[in-house]
């Protein structure tokens, strides 16, 4: 059977909160530190062709990685704080790539995975709505997490847009680096595994506890 793209696009907060306490330069270590494992995540499944984008978003948001990279050929760059949370402008960045095309029709469901300390300072919701109105950002796969007691948990829980899950909670470099992780595993075996053709995809896998396996101590 041939295999079908399956595509995962990071949406990263960069803003200057960001910068305090390390956050930033952990976020880089975590999804540095996680490519092995997603690689291996792809490779158990020869029938998904797994791609990766990233999008970075503070006074405005930019394709940090533009191209749908192969996952065996993806390499990280760092990231770099500057400015706001436009989080509204990386979703509508987001959702210019979940149209067909370039969206090819017979692509797996998108993995769209959010990393937020903060709240929004522009208009997400208009956003929101722009993934929700492309016929991929409905199906998409939606991860989400907040780093820290002042990200808008509320709005990350509206961006999974389902009432069964919650944005995971890091407070510290380990529990930040198991979610990404998980986010670059656990979820990439979900959205590409083989599914009823043109069903709705499932609810993502449980939303790891992160406290218990990494209580650590919370510095963010």
């Amino acid at each position: 059977m041939a295999n079908r793209p399956a595509h995962f696009i990071w949406l990263l907060d960069c803003s200057g909160s960001m910068s305090v306490n390390g956050k930033i330069g952990e976020l880089n270590f975590a999804i540095r530190e996680a490519i092995p494992e997603m690689q291996q995540a792809a490779l158990s499944n020869p029938a998904a062709s797994l791609l990766v984008r990233a999008v970075t978003f503070a006074s405005g948001a930019n394709w940090h990685i533009g191209e749908a990279t192969p996952v065996d050929r993806f390499t990280w760059e760092d990231v770099h704080t500057y400015g706001a949370t436009d989080m509204g402008a990386a979703f509508r960045l987001a959702a210019s790539a979940l149209q067909t095309p370039p969206m090819p029709l017979r692509a797996l469901p998108p993995v769209l995975a959010l990393v937020s300390d903060g709240q929004p300072t522009d208009d997400w919701r208009s956003g929101l709505r722009a993934i929700d109105d492309t016929p991929w950002g409905k199906r998409a796969v939606r991860v989400a997490v907040a780093i820290g007691d002042d990200a808008d948990k509320r709005m990350l829980k509206e961006f999974l847009a389902n009432p069964e899950l919650e944005p995971l909670l890091a407070k510290n470099p380990r529990q930040l680096a198991a979610a990404i992780r998980w986010m670059s595993t656990a979820v990439v075996k979900e959205a590409s595994a083989p599914k009823v053709e043109d069903a709705r995809p499932g609810p993502v896998l449980p939303t790891l506890p992160l406290d218990k396996h990494n209580p650590g101590e919370d510095i963010w």
